[in-house]
């Protein structure tokens, strides 16, 4: 679509078709099942066709254009190379003497020290990998984004943002006790990182304003912990009604607090983000929709799942006892296999219920609170060479932390 004519701002919209993603989530899940989930690569890509395709902007929809082969390949060479690194990392370990597979001894405290070295090594061994793998990610969807013809795209960087990841993580770790004050700066500085490496067809995303702008979303976190100390302390001076009622309310509110930082820190990095020194952006999605979506969308996937396994343990319990005690072991089995199918498709339906009333609506929030300012400039973008050296998500499959759409 061409903009030609000058406006303020562009809405970005969603179209929520709950029947249709709950059917494509419901499907693609029994597919995974059936080839022991080797189809998830061809499911998530088919679910992001589904979302991407679902938003649009100016009339022009996003496109998707990654595989699930090409996922797949990804995970394969990931899988091949992680065996070979942590086979590495294990052989060094034992030399030493150290091993997780060893189980601690409760009569002996050095083999616990032991087995929990064994660990943190091995954790602190992988950890550059999984941060490296969520920049890649990043990118291979960047890469794979295409609108109004143009693709998005991500220069290289991936291990510049691990060891950066690694630093500010340890600096907000070391100020856990001053309530973990510098956590914006980590959530801020990590993002834009990613963002001046962004860019739309030849024009580059630049992330404006500072790190202490974040500062009034943690505010709820902060009041969390701090109902958290007041409980110790009231625990510790023996007023025990007082304690339990501050330590049961601070932790609901740190709860309620991650999800408020999580929205508002999206609003702020959103609404300062920048196109082209141009195009502006601006978000506002609200604290309140996301946790009304939540809690009705847990509590209706709760009582739906709930009455699905009723009903199969009703059946299977029916069975069982119609063909009696003196029943064959081809019985027996048929009803086992019957047990087991019925649970992967009530556990698949769970999943699929998430999809539609908990992930999708959450996202549609988002995303229709979203404005593009100074729009006709997008008129002067033009294409972009493709990215190169853009590999398909297979780290962060591999380490699992490839689930999210």
């Amino acid at each position: 679509m061409d903009i030609s004519t000058p406006s303020a701002s562009m809405p970005v919209h969603y179209t929520k078709d709950g029947s249709a993603i709950f059917k494509l989530g419901f499907k693609t899940g029994l597919l995974t099942f059936a080839t022991l989930g080797i189809y998830r690569f061809w499911q998530k890509t088919r679910i992001r066709k589904f979302i991407w395709s679902s938003t649009s902007a100016g009339g022009d929809a996003f496109e998707y254009t990654g595989t699930g082969l090409e996922k797949f390949l990804g995970f394969l060479i990931a899988i091949v190379f992680l065996a070979v690194y942590l086979g590495v990392i294990q052989m060094v370990l034992f030399y030493l003497g150290l091993s997780m597979l060893d189980q601690p001894d409760p009569f002996d405290p050095m083999s616990t020290v032991r087995f929990l070295a064994a660990f943190y090594i091995s954790f602190f061994a992988v950890l550059p990998f999984l941060l490296y793998a969520l920049y890649r990610a990043r990118r291979y969807k960047m890469a794979r984004t295409r609108w109004r013809g143009i693709r998005f795209g991500m220069d290289k960087g991936a291990w510049g943002y691990a060891f950066r990841a690694i630093g500010y993580g340890l600096l907000t770790l070391v100020t856990l006790v001053t309530l973990g004050i510098l956590a914006p700066l980590m959530s801020f500085k990590l993002e834009k990182y990613m963002t001046d490496r962004s860019h739309y067809g030849d024009a580059r995303f630049q992330q404006g304003g500072k790190w202490t702008g974040l500062y009034p979303a943690l505010k709820h976190v902060l009041i969390g912990i701090g109902l958290l100390v007041l409980a110790g302390i009231c625990g510790a001076l023996d007023i025990p009604a007082l304690a339990i009622i501050a330590g049961i309310v601070g932790y609901i509110w740190i709860f309620v607090g991650f999800i408020y930082y999580q929205v508002r820190s999206f609003a702020y990095l959103t609404s300062h983000k920048v196109l082209a020194g141009g195009i502006t952006f601006d978000a506002q999605p609200r604290t309140g929709e996301v946790i009304k979506t939540y809690i009705i969308g847990g509590l209706a996937i709760g009582i739906l799942a709930g009455i699905a396994f009723a009903i199969l343990g009703v059946v299977v319990g029916g069975l069982t006892a119609a063909i009696g005690s003196g029943a064959s072991i081809g019985s027996m089995i048929g009803i086992g296999l019957l047990a087991i199918a019925g649970y992967v498709v009530v556990l698949t339906l769970v999943q699929a219920l998430g999809l539609s009333m908990i992930t999708q609506p959450i996202l549609a929030h988002f995303i229709e609170t979203i404005t593009i300012g100074n729009p006709e400039a997008l008129n002067a973008i033009r294409q972009r060479e493709s990215e190169t050296g853009v590999d398909a998500e297979g780290f962060a499959d591999a380490l699992d932390i490839g689930g999210a759409i």
